[in-house]
């Protein structure tokens, strides 16, 4: 878990838009692209490029460090074993269980 900072429409990110959507698609494209560079100019890179006297980005640092408490329970390896397990390498092995036991 690093805390790096993603741009999306969830929370802890950085919201892209307001969810306009338009039937011509490069009407949209040109609004999603729009929307994004908006949010980079305005949002992204002076919170990234903000620094203290220290040199720090403490307004970085305070996201990142937010991101890790909010969603670390969520990505973590404990977590990632576990699915791996449970949804790869039982399957794969074509059992359900831990039980090495040879079916008779």
């Amino acid at each position: 878990m690093d805390g790096g900072q993603k741009l999306m429409t969830v929370l802890n990110g950085f919201a892209i838009g307001t969810g306009r959507t338009h039937a011509d698609i490069t009407v949209h494209d040109d609004r999603d692209g729009e929307d994004l560079l908006r949010t980079l100019k305005d949002e992204v890179i002076p919170l990234f490029y903000h620094r203290d006297r220290d040199g720090l980005p403490r307004g970085w640092i305070k996201r990142m460090k937010r991101t890790i408490r909010t969603l670390g329970w969520r990505f973590n390896a404990d977590r990632m074993v576990m699915d791996y397990t449970q949804n790869c390498y039982i399957p794969a092995a074509g059992g359900t269980s831990s039980d090495m036991r040879p079916n008779m």
